[in-house]
């Protein structure tokens, strides 16, 4: 007998551990964003509860703050890091020639009639070797980054992994009461869409992990206990199911097995080692006025206007700078490393970036050229691997040739798709003739 009561679809008021929530124009506003999310991630290219600690609107920080290579045939094993003589991080390297990159992002942005753009390229061994912004962007703008977000609460799963905290291929039921409502689900699973259940692409029962006034602990115990949604679950590892709330349930794992908010999870894992200065989470999709699966346009830039949620969305709920992106970028790169300081073993990268889902049980994401790791989608045609966002986000990583390239557009999916298609042989081109 489940202890938690079922949610309907998309009608029933949610309790998520509380008093039921009641429609209203924000929540009814977040139940749009996610159909629309989910045309978004279709057509795109590539215990108890716990409140959130008292923080400045989710930026947690001691400083002023702020589609994927071939299932076994790739060699996972990333390079070990080699930081330039300065760490790389401050600017441009003199021996590059981004012209016509600019020049072709610059092109776009008139075309497209766009606010603007925003783009850094990372190298493993030089760090920034290129930074540039068009029209209203700058260094400082922040933008929502929807499913850019992923790769980062990837990686903080596989960090408790790393410090022996949790084993992601054993069964969350281990580790959570409430994980006995799915007990065969692993946390691997969940990080790898493959958990069987629902994703993004079909109707689904989980609302709560659209809302802000809950908790994640409360959201997760939900999703994995609710009885709605049994006639549609199906058997881990068989089918590739895109996003939605088993990403919520990753993130209430995460701080069970810690006994820490993921907000203390982040600044621990990721903005103290990393200096990210305005990297955060949030809830806003009943925050802000939302616009399909464009870049909302009630978010003003400034995530003070964003009340803290304990409930931050896991898959879609992160902003950033270009800066604090291109930091994460070049961990992935280095090893795991910011710096001197070891935020993810090379372990945890290898399984992150390899193609879980063609390994485990040949599966396919979107089409059988597209593959799936932990937070990184895998093309299996060039090897690159990249986590795009609805929002008008699109980072990619080369991790053959040691580069990474983020993308910001403050569009949607298809149009920073474009971009990057547009600018990546022109991006390859221009490292591989400044390096030799």
């Amino acid at each position: 007998m489940r202890e938690f009561r079922p949610v309907g679809p998309f009608g029933n008021p949610l309790s998520c551990g509380r008093e039921p929530v009641t429609p209203g124009a924000g929540r009814v506003a977040a139940l749009l964003f996610a159909l629309a999310f989910c045309a978004a991630a279709c057509g795109g290219n590539s215990g108890s509860d716990q409140t959130a600690p008292p923080l400045d609107n989710g930026i947690v920080s001691s400083q002023p703050v702020d589609t994927e290579p071939e299932p076994a045939a790739v060699d996972t094993d990333d390079p070990a890091p080699k930081p330039g003589p300065d760490e790389g991080t401050e600017t441009d390297d003199p021996g590059f020639s981004f012209a016509d990159v600019d020049a072709a992002v610059e092109a776009f942005v008139d075309d497209r009639n766009l606010s603007g753009a925003g783009l850094i390229i990372v190298h493993r061994d030089l760090g920034v070797i290129h930074h540039e912004h068009w029209g209203v962007y700058d260094e400082d703008r922040i933008s929502l980054i929807a499913s850019s977000t992923k790769m980062v609460t990837a990686g903080v799963l596989l960090r408790l992994q790393d410090d022996g905290l949790l084993d992601i291929d054993v069964p969350v039921a281990e580790y959570v009461e409430w994980g006995a409502g799915n007990s065969e689900i692993t946390t691997a699973q969940l990080l790898s869409n493959s958990s069987g259940l629902i994703g993004l692409l079909e109707p689904n029962p989980y609302t709560c992990m659209w809302v802000s006034g809950t908790t994640l602990q409360a959201c997760a115990a939900e999703i994995m206990t609710t009885e709605s949604d049994d006639a549609v679950v199906i058997a881990p590892d068989t089918r590739f199911r895109y996003g939605g709330a088993q990403w919520q349930v990753a993130g209430g794992v995460a701080e069970a097995v810690s006994g820490k908010t993921w907000y203390e999870l982040l600044d621990e894992i990721y903005i103290q080692p990393c200096e990210l200065e305005v990297f955060g989470y949030s809830s806003p999709f009943d925050q802000v006025q939302m616009d399909g699966f464009n870049h909302p346009p009630g978010f003003d830039n400034n995530p003070e206007d964003l009340e803290i949620s304990a409930n931050p969305s896991m898959e879609a709920g992160a902003y950033t700078n270009t800066a604090d992106y291109g930091k994460l970028l070049l961990m992935h790169l280095r090893g795991g490393m910011c710096g001197d300081v070891s935020v993810l073993s090379t372990e945890a990268l290898a399984l992150m970036h390899g193609d879980r889902i063609g390994a485990v049980y040949g599966g396919d994401a979107f089409g059988s050229g597209s593959g799936y790791g932990m937070g990184w989608w895998i093309d299996r045609d060039n090897g690159h691997i990249s986590d795009g966002g609805a929002f008008g986000s699109t980072p990619w990583l080369d991790l053959e040739d040691g580069y990474g390239v983020l993308v910001l557009t403050e569009s949607n999916s298809g149009t920073s798709g474009q971009l990057a298609d547009e600018i990546r042989e022109l991006v390859d081109t221009a490292i591989a003739e400044g390096l030799d």
